[in-house]
């Protein structure tokens, strides 16, 4: 049984960070409602729904992959790089202690969001960003390699999170929005895709992805690689700099 971890989203999600976006005006009950349909798409497809207690004084919380990253059977617990998103961590290490996982932490001076952190096989992709400094990547390097998993790191200037700009298909191929991704000769296998919002795909099994609607073009190379392609509707998220990856931390038993 696959799980997937969530949290609702607070009614200050209007007040989340922002760091490449200008802000413009959220829907916090729209984004709800989407953030509902979101949860369905998962749970219509047999993923058993872990609720995060909700954290409603954290206007960033619905985006729980930046506050812990599963490798396998184990947890690493974040270390946000926003002085303003720490107070999320108590709660979704409560969450997982709960659930039985394994979980370990990145500690002080290490910063590192989860949406940095893009796994392709047993490679671990880290951006170094303006949320993930060097001494959380040296941390997050330390704790898994003696587990078996390689860890490089990529530089990421023109987007939030390494994933606002490239995330892998089933098959392991890097995707990504080309203006958005500072090198994308750092993977072995990329291809770019025509739409900003076609830049992040959930993988659900290995013939189906989820993606947001915005992305129509996308989702149909997409299906034209033979995948089926699920689109959910996350446009109060994006302007938040969010994505279908950062709205649900996915464990795969």
């Amino acid at each position: 049984m696959s799980r997937l971890f969530v949290r609702r989203p607070s009614p200050l999600l209007a007040e989340g960070e922002l760091t490449h976006l200008d802000r413009v005006p959220v829907d916090a009950s729209l984004a709800l409602a989407q953030w509902r349909a979101y949860v369905d798409a998962f749970r219509s497809r047999g993923w058993d729904i872990v609720e995060i207690a909700p954290a409603d004084d954290q206007p960033d919380g619905v985006f729980v992959e930046d506050a812990v990253v599963m490798f396998g059977d184990v947890a690493v617990l974040c270390r946000a790089g926003a002085d303003s998103r720490r107070g999320e961590a108590s709660s979704v290490r409560a969450g997982v202690v709960a659930s039985g996982i394994e979980l370990v932490e990145i500690v002080e001076p290490g910063t590192l969001d989860g949406g940095d952190v893009l796994k392709v096989g047993r490679t671990v992709y880290v951006g170094a960003s303006s949320r993930t400094n060097a001494a959380g990547i040296a941390q997050l390097r330390a704790l898994l390699e003696p587990r078996g998993w390689e860890v490089r790191e990529i530089p990421v200037t023109k987007v939030l999170h390494l994933k606002s700009g490239v995330t892998a298909l089933p098959d392991g191929t890097v995707v990504g929005f080309e203006p958005l991704v500072d090198d994308p000769a750092l993977f072995p296998a990329f291809a770019g895709v025509p739409e900003e919002h076609g830049t992040a795909v959930v993988v659900l099994d290995e013939g189906t992805v989820l993606m947001s609607a915005d992305a129509p073009e996308t989702a149909a190379a997409h299906r034209a690689r033979g995948l089926e392609v699920v689109t959910v509707d996350v446009s109060e998220f994006e302007k938040l700099e969010g994505c279908v990856t950062c709205l649900s931390v996915r464990v795969r038993d």
